[in-house]
C-alpha cells in the first residue's frame, strides 16, 4: 500500500516570497502617497489647506519661467527674420543675374547694368554671412532655452513635487496631532512623524539643490547672452552699414567658419 503524500500548509520560501511581497508594498505606499498628494492639491485649489511657499525661491522660478517664454519668442522671431533675409537673397541673386544678361545684351547701358548686378550680387553674398551669423545666434539661445533652461525646469518640478508630498504629510500628522493620543492613536502618530521627517528632509534637500542650480543657471545664461547679442548686433549693424569687413570679421571673432570669395573691401555698398 503506497503512502500518501502529507498535506497542510504550503511555506514559501524567502525567495519566493519576498519580491512579490516588496512588490505589493511598493504598490500600497505609492497609492497612500497618490492619495494624500493628491488631497493636498486639491485642498490649495479649494483653498482649505495650507502651503509652504519660499517667497523668494517662488520669484526666481516665476523670473525664469517668464524669462523662458519671452526668449522662445525671440528665438521664433529671429528665425522669421532668417526666413525672410534668405528670400531676400534670393530674389537678389535673380536680380543680379537679370542684370548681367541685360548687360551683355545692352550695348548702350552695359556699364549701368553691370554695376546694378554686382550689387545685387555683393548684396547676396553679404547677406550669406549675415545669415550665418543669425543662426548661430538663434542655435545658441535655443540650446540655452531647450537644454540649460530645461534640465532646470526638470529639476524645478521635482522640487514642487517634493513640496507637495511634504505638506500632505505634514497636514496628515498635524490632524493626528489634533486627535486623541492613547495606545491606538500613538503607534500611527509615530509612524506619521518618520514619514514627515523623511519628505520635510527631502524638501529641505530639493530647496537647496534648485537654489544652487537657479544660481549657476543665472551665471551661465548671463556669459551665453552676452556674447550672443554682441554677434547679433555687430553682424546686422555691418550688415546694414555696408562694412563687409568688419561683418566677416564678426564671424571670425566668435568663430563662425564661412568662405567669403572675392577680397575685403571696407564698403560693399561703397564698391561703384
Amino acid at each position: 500500500m503506497k503512502a500518501q503524500p502529507s498535506t497542510g500548509a504550503v511555506v514559501l520560501s524567502d525567495d519566493l516570497k519576498n519580491p512579490a511581497m516588496e512588490k505589493l508594498d511598493l504598490v500600497r505606499k505609492w497609492s497612500i502617497n497618490t492619495y494624500k498628494c493628491t488631497r493636498q492639491i486639491l485642498s490649495e485649489k479649494l483653498g482649505r489647506g495650507s502651503k509652504t511657499v519660499d517667497l523668494e525661491l517662488e520669484a526666481q522660478i516665476e523670473l525664469l519661467r517668464e524669462n523662458k517664454r519671452k526668449y522662445q519668442n525671440v528665438i521664433k522671431l529671429a528665425q522669421a527674420l532668417a526666413n525672410q533675409l534668405s528670400q531676400i537673397m534670393q530674389t537678389q541673386r535673380q536680380l543680379g543675374d537679370a542684370f548681367a544678361d541685360l548687360s551683355l545684351k545692352s550695348p548702350e547701358l552695359h556699364e549701368e547694368f553691370g554695376y546694378n548686378a554686382d550689387t545685387q550680387k555683393l548684396l547676396s553674398k553679404n547677406g550669406e554671412t549675415l545669415l550665418a551669423a543669425i543662426n548661430f545666434f538663434i542655435s545658441s539661445v535655443d540650446t540655452l532655452v531647450d537644454k540649460t533652461i530645461e534640465d532646470t525646469m526638470i529639476n524645478i518640478k521635482q522640487y514642487e513635487t517634493a513640496r507637495i508630498e511634504y505638506d500632505a504629510y505634514r497636514t496628515d500628522l498635524e490632524e493626528l496631532n489634533l486627535g486623541p493620543r492613547d495606545g491606538s492613536t500613538m503607534p500611527k502618530i509615530e509612524q506619521s512623524q518618520q514619514q514627515f521627517q523623511i519628505h520635510r528632509e527631502k524638501f529641505e534637500r530639493m530647496r537647496n539643490d534648485v537654489s544652487v542650480k537657479l544660481k549657476f543657471l543665472e551665471e551661465n545664461k548671463v556669459k551665453v547672452l552676452h556674447n550672443q547679442l554682441i554677434l547679433f548686433h555687430n553682424a546686422i549693424a555691418a550688415y546694414y552699414a555696408g562694412n563687409q569687413q568688419q561683418l566677416e570679421q564678426t564671424l571670425k571673432q566668435f568663430h563662425i567658419k564661412l568662405k567669403m570669395p572675392g577680397g575685403e573691401s571696407p564698403s560693399w555698398l561703397e564698391e561703384h
